[in-house]
């Protein structure tokens, strides 16, 4: 199922923004008026799942350069997440958001049902709260932080790009 082109499924979510207390969800809503990244992935102390979330952590400053913000979400609980983030990962530059009834995960299109955990997808919402990307990866392959930013920055030059565009590149006229 693809929600390219439709408003984004509105969401409350427990999240480690306050990693002392657990106590600031995370709201789809708080993001309007920027664009917003949403990486969802199936678990906690993982083989995949660090790799990517520290990754993605580590290029926060460039996503936020794009008016962007980055949540990730799996079907783990926060405090499931705090430990992660705790004892594995450390300080990381966004929540991790908690859809432990898998509610979010479902809306997305991204839960795998029988596993009770979520596939591994990143949605790019633009300020008006329209999913303008998806993409879904098998399990066993990491995203690239690189091409989310390419096609971040794609969709913010607002005209039609060639494969591999790069920022300063030239655009293709409209038709």
């Amino acid at each position: 199922m693809s929600l390219v082109g439709s408003a984004a499924p509105p969401f409350v979510l427990p999240s480690t923004k306050n990693l002392d207390h657990l106590d600031e969800p995370v709201c789809l809503g708080d993001h309007r008026g920027r664009w917003l990244v949403l990486i969802f992935y199936p678990a906690d102390f993982t083989f995949v799942c660090p790799t990517e979330i520290m990754a993605f952590s580590a290029g926060a400053e460039d996503f936020t350069a794009e008016d962007a913000d980055v949540i990730a979400i799996s079907t783990d609980s926060v405090h499931c997440h705090q430990a992660w983030q705790e004892f594995a990962l450390g300080p990381l530059a966004f929540p991790l958001a908690s859809d432990v009834t898998h509610a979010v995960s479902r809306d997305y299109g991204v839960l795998i049902e029988e596993e009770g955990v979520a596939r591994r997808a990143l949605f790019i919402v633009d300020p008006e709260g329209v999913v303008r990307y998806q993409v879904v990866h098998d399990d066993n392959v990491g995203r690239s932080v690189t091409e989310a930013l390419r096609v971040l920055r794609a969709l913010r030059a607002e005209t039609r790009v060639p494969a591999d565009w790069q920022p300063g590149d030239a655009t293709l006229a409209a038709s």
